[in-house]
């Protein structure tokens, strides 16, 4: 593994504060379950990324290490609970993130809304993130979804939109079926067309690299994102969780991240984080874009 992708996990002054309060309030974390390199430095710093719906996922993506199975019951107490960890940690921005929960009929879509709603209610000024799946079969209802909250819910935040949507590309169309199985690259970027054009909100999405994509591949995926409106953008190295996950085809060198970045530059994307380590929500809560 080249030296630029290593990691250690921190210990921070923040570290153990972060870790009480999400086990404290029994919540699920991104961070944990996709084993990501950065959650030392995210948790010393009293960030996360709170992951709604349980840990188990309906579908079987070739590069996550998020168990598959049946899920349990919807959790109603959920977004009371994150919003109660949200408020522990003192927190301005926050990122919400879930497993596919494709045997609801909403996608699971409710418990995004309900928590925004917990969240505002308690801080009308905190930044929120959603990261949501496909919602394959209800995109237009978790529109309507987000839409209702927002508009029933006060927002007096300056530094940024009312609510970021973010739902992550992942990789190049010719991966999906190894990489994104049950998924769609269509459906994908139908979803993300869909939240550029919700009024107040900003859309995002991520692709990793290192599956066995091509630059043109990579370049093509980025003007299909730039085309449907999304405005932030987060490209990062794919790094295997496991053994029983896609193995890494190549570990791309810093300066063809940064060529990824101008490229997507060139394309007028406003918020750009493209760099081996960089995840979807790495830091997500910086507002100002880069010169």
């Amino acid at each position: 593994m080249p030296i630029w992708i290593r990691q250690q996990l921190g210990r921070g002054t923040d570290y153990g504060r972060t870790a009480a309060a999400v086990h404290g309030h029994a919540l699920h974390t991104v961070c944990e379950e996709a084993r990501c390199p950065n959650r030392g430095e995210c948790w010393s710093a009293g960030t996360a990324t709170f992951m709604l719906l349980g840990d188990t996922c309906t579908r079987a993506c070739g590069f996550c290490s998020v168990k598959t199975g049946r899920p349990g019951a919807v959790d109603a107490d959920e977004p009371a609970r994150v919003a109660a960890a949200v408020h522990s940690l003192g927190l301005r921005y926050v990122v919400l993130t879930s497993v596919n929960r494709d045997e609801l009929a909403d996608g699971g879509a409710g418990i995004f809304a309900q928590t925004l709603q917990q969240l505002r209610v308690q801080q009308p000024d905190i930044g929120v993130e959603f990261l949501t799946p496909d919602f394959r079969a209800c995109q237009d209802e978790a529109v309507d979804a987000f839409a209702d909250v927002l508009a029933k819910t006060s927002f007096t935040g300056a530094d940024w939109p009312a609510l970021v949507w973010g739902h992550n590309i992942e990789t190049v169309p010719r991966l999906y079926r190894t990489a994104r199985r049950g998924a769609r690259y269509e459906r994908s970027l139908g979803l993300l067309e869909k939240a550029s054009a919700a009024a107040h909100v900003e859309s995002k999405s991520a692709i990793m690299l290192g599956l066995g994509e091509t630059e043109e591949e990579v370049h093509g995926v980025l003007r299909d994102l730039a085309n449907v409106g999304v405005r932030r953008l987060a490209i990062g190295q794919y790094l295997r969780p496991g053994s029983g996950q896609l193995p890494v085809q190549a570990y791309v060198h810093p300066q063809q991240f940064a060529a990824y970045e101008a490229y997507a530059r060139s394309l007028g994307f406003a918020w750009v984080r493209s760099g081996p380590l960089v995840r979807s929500s790495y830091h997500a809560e910086e507002t100002q874009t880069r010169d």
